[in-house]
């Protein structure tokens, strides 16, 4: 029997921080769903968040703070702040080259919610994109791609290991340690910015284990989404144009934002995507991100990303303005882990990340915090492993597999059938009746002959149902109307 002294599942930030991490004498293995590179970090467009010094530490605590409601936790909050410099300058000292100034000074720049420009970006709108390879340059442990995780391997309190179809083919491995950092939860949703991997899989796994999710009614959308184009994901258009002066304007121009809130363009997302919601539905027009105030030149250095993807579908930037809508873009709830990475009850498994729910962002993400959580909850989780004492155990039996159901023939009719119910009734603006057509639409889709992967999606969607019928309030992300 195979066994490795670490598995990480995923190859985002989270995953590939944590790898960087590990000593080369360590026997690691990273696994990916497809390929490396289609995880949300790749498509991250901001920026990742630093505390500009010790006295913006609080600043920077505060705005978190406002962002998510007040429902965040303080001490991991505390702990990413603090963090924050530490572990920018590690991957600066590193090799990783943000944006800099013809001087060579670092570069950064403001977006929503934030009282000051404290957010550091590369290659000016890809960020992710920049870092991601970094990373992935920058790993010396084995990764495996097409490795899709179907079952933890649980007994008796500790995780032993993974069961996972590795090129189509059903594997068990085997590990000491195992660290999910597998992302979101977005393909769920019909309309939404995250890659095609992200599916909720492991949530729906820890949910049959009886691992506790917190926070899931907390679902982030994007206020700024291209949406017309026929992938399922969504052109996302980053909250750095908003930072760096761009509006949001009905067919006549007229910047409406300012009826919902006196930021303008840089309240938080959660009100800015309802904002947009409302003012579709109520005057039935549409809405657009406008950039006609930018310098030409500015804008296709600041936003090449953007300006050769919009080029390529006919518009040109930035004279042209293009319609917006809200989408699905960010998991704030997840699978409940203590400021250590550590799950409760289950000896030897971990979570950072985008799966994470460590409470740093209360009940709506501040801008650009993501890719920070990733990192200083991965550094932590590595710190608290190597810490840990080596210990002999023997591996029980785990004969029952899935293998052989992962899909079932319905099961893709199904899945968009969940997809736009997802977006209709556990969106933006829910209702107590919309939230109870959901369960009753998920328990019926249950009691269908349905495959594994289905089966994990919809646990998933019904613990963001029945957090959200748990709720009786509106907070944060969670706006119920009754």
């Amino acid at each position: 029997m195979k066994k490795y002294d670490i598995l990480i599942i995923g190859a985002g930030i989270a995953g590939l921080y944590t790898a960087m991490n590990l000593p080369k004498t360590k026997n690691v293995l990273v696994v990916c769903k497809d390929i490396p590179w289609e995880c949300n970090t790749f498509y991250a467009q901001g920026g990742i968040v630093t505390a500009l010094d010790s006295d913006d530490i609080a600043l920077h605590v505060k705005d978190t703070m406002v962002a998510g409601s007040y429902h965040n936790d303080l001490e991991a909050l505390n702990i990413m702040s603090e963090n924050s410099i530490g572990v920018t300058r590690d991957i600066i000292n590193k090799g990783m080259e943000f944006d800099k100034d013809s001087e060579g000074n670092l570069l950064f720049t403001k977006e929503a919610a934030h009282s000051s420009k404290r957010i550091l970006h590369a290659g000016g709108d890809a960020t992710g994109r920049y870092m991601h390879h970094f990373m992935m340059s920058s790993n010396n442990h084995k990764l495996q791609r097409n490795t899709l995780v179907y079952d933890l391997l649980i007994r008796y309190g500790k995780c032993y290991g993974v069961k996972a179809s590795v090129n189509y083919k059903p594997v068990t491995i085997y590990a000491d340690e195992v660290i999910i950092a597998s992302g979101g939860i977005g393909s769920l949703y019909e309309f939404n910015t995250n890659s095609r991997t992200i599916s909720a899989d492991i949530h729906g796994i820890c949910v049959e284990k009886g691992i506790e999710l917190e926070d899931m009614e907390m679902m982030q959308f994007h206020p700024t989404v291209f949406v017309k184009t026929p992938f399922a994901r969504k052109l996302l258009l980053t909250e750095a144009l908003r930072g760096e002066g761009a509006w949001i304007v009905g067919e006549n121009g007229n910047r409406f934002l300012f009826d919902y809130d006196k930021r303008g363009e840089l309240a938080t997302r959660d009100i800015v995507s309802r904002a947009i919601y409302k003012y579709k539905k109520e005057t039935n027009e549409e809405v657009y991100l406008d950039f006609s105030m930018f310098d030409k030149e500015f804008f296709h250095k600041r936003f090449p990303n953007i300006t050769k993807t919009f080029s390529a579908l006919g518009y040109k930037l930035p004279q042209n303005r293009i319609p917006i809508s809200p989408a699905f873009h960010y998991a704030v709830g997840g699978i409940k882990s203590n400021i250590n990475g550590c799950i409760e009850g289950v000896d030897s498994l971990y979570v950072i990340g985008e799966a994470s729910r460590t409470g740093v962002h209360g009940a709506n993400r501040l801008a650009s915090n993501s890719l920070l959580e990733g990192m200083v909850f991965a550094k932590r989780v590595v710190d608290f492993i190597l810490s840990r004492e080596k210990k002999e155990y023997t591996v029980p039996p785990f004969d029952k597999d899935y293998a052989n159901i992962l899909h079932k023939d319905n099961d893709k009719i199904y899945k968009q059938k969940l997809r736009k119910m997802m977006w209709n009734n556990i969106g933006i603006i829910r209702t107590r009746k919309g939230l109870q057509e959901a369960k009753n639409f998920i328990y019926d889709i249950k009691n269908q002959d349905i495959g594994r992967l289905l089966e994990l999606r919809l646990n998933t969607a019904s613990a963001i149902v029945n957090a959200a019928l748990a709720r009786k309030e509106s907070l944060g992300t969670h706006y119920i109307e009754e």
